[in-house]
């Protein structure tokens, strides 16, 4: 499989689309007798193993329901991850640099385990070593996500959303589109816009000047001394600090 570093490659779009239910997802998640009991399901997805439509989109959102859902804790690792990225040579990576970015990456999911851009430098580190096993598996896990927000919503819209649990995921869907973003716009209780630096074309032959995310369970699960600015500013490829103030 070809290796890319820094671009999120998917898979033909599914064209399937679900938005989130939020009291079908945490009784399923909640349900040992479920197929998508969230302990069994986040099991298997650790275990590389490929899941099913219906099982990345009740894991993903199950997430927000865990103990371990913390979307406005500092992710360290991610940090590390990322400030590394401009010095690494995609052409002829050195095997201890990738060994350390595995690590990093592994420490980074942690944190948050369905990071796109995370699971994206994993699928390129396995394919630098050789792994096309650990690297395929990373892949499928990487459509998986991506295609589970972009299914959610088609963010044309405030009342469609894509909806996300962690700030950074709607950059990296809107990175992976290909498209230069400028800083996000809080227009409700629930919903940021991003908007673009240049109209996208839909293939409708409408334009999009943004995409429109749902934040709502990070706003429902962030600590109450922690406010969000009307703006805030996050680069994809450069993280910098979040601005709380």
């Amino acid at each position: 499989m070809k290796r890319y570093l820094l671009l999120l490659i998917l898979l033909p779009a599914t064209l399937w689309a679900k938005v989130p239910d939020e009291e079908d997802i945490l009784r399923q998640t909640m349900d040992s007798s479920s197929p998508y009991y969230y302990t069994k399901l986040i099991m298997r997805y650790n275990n590389l193993e490929r899941l099913t439509e219906d099982e990345y989109h009740y894991l993903y959102y199950g997430f927000a329901y865990q103990d371990d859902y913390k979307p406005t804790a500092t992710n360290a690792a991610a940090e590390e991850l990322y400030a590394s990225l401009p010095s690494i040579d995609t052409e002829s990576p050195d095997r201890a640099e990738i060994e350390h970015i595995i690590s990093v990456c592994n420490d980074a999911l942690r944190v948050d385990p369905f990071s796109p851009m995370v699971l994206n430098m994993l699928v390129f580190a396995y394919g630098a070593m050789g792994d096309s096993e650990k690297e395929l598996a990373y892949f499928y896990h990487l459509n998986g996500i991506m295609e589970t927000i972009k299914s959610s919503g088609d963010g044309r819209t405030e009342r469609e959303p894509m909806h996300i649990i962690m700030f950074s995921h709607a950059y990296n869907v809107l990175s992976s589109m290909g498209v230069a973003y400028k800083r996000a716009e809080i227009v409700s209780r629930n919903v940021e816009f991003i908007p673009l630096y240049e109209p996208r074309r839909m293939p409708d032959g409408k334009k999009v000047r943004g995409y429109y995310f749902d934040y709502s369970r990070i706003y429902r699960n962030k600590p109450d001394e922690v406010t969000f600015q009307k703006k805030r500013t996050w680069q994809f490829n450069n993280l910098g600090p979040r601005e709380y103030k």
